[in-house]
């Protein structure tokens, strides 16, 4: 099973995906959990490198909206330091504004499936937008 550690700051986001993942059966094709900041212990505060790192430890695909670019524990920095090609990658929500919209958030969902069923294939890749 695979988890994907939501980042805090779009846990509304996330449980929408969610819903729409489990309302249209794929939990029953493609395990995965959902976890939050707080089901893992991880301050609001961590930062980027912090959170990227424990993902990476716990064997977690990390899903954001878009994190901070700027200083050196920014997410962009991070893969450019410490991605490997046995890292999960980071999964960036392009448009979180339109998470809201139905046919958007399945998109979401049906990249999300696609990425976690072929996981191997995208491992070492750093950043993926969905949908």
């Amino acid at each position: 099973m695979i988890s994907v550690l939501a980042d805090h700051n779009i846990e509304g986001h996330a449980i929408r995906l969610w819903d729409t993942f489990v309302a249209e059966g794929w939990i029953d094709l493609c395990p995965i959990e959902l976890v939050m900041f707080a089901d893992v212990g991880l301050a609001v505060s961590s930062s980027d490198r912090e959170v990227w790192r424990f993902a990476q430890r716990n064997q977690m695909i990390l899903l954001t909206d878009n994190r901070n670019m700027k200083g050196k524990d920014s997410l962009a920095r991070t893969l450019r330091e410490e991605n490997t090609p046995t890292s999960f990658p980071v999964l960036t929500i392009g448009s979180s504004e339109r998470v809201h919209e139905r046919e958007y958030r399945q998109r979401c969902v049906s990249r999300l499936v696609e990425i976690i069923t072929d996981s191997d294939k995208y491992m070492g890749t750093g950043r993926l937008f969905i949908p």
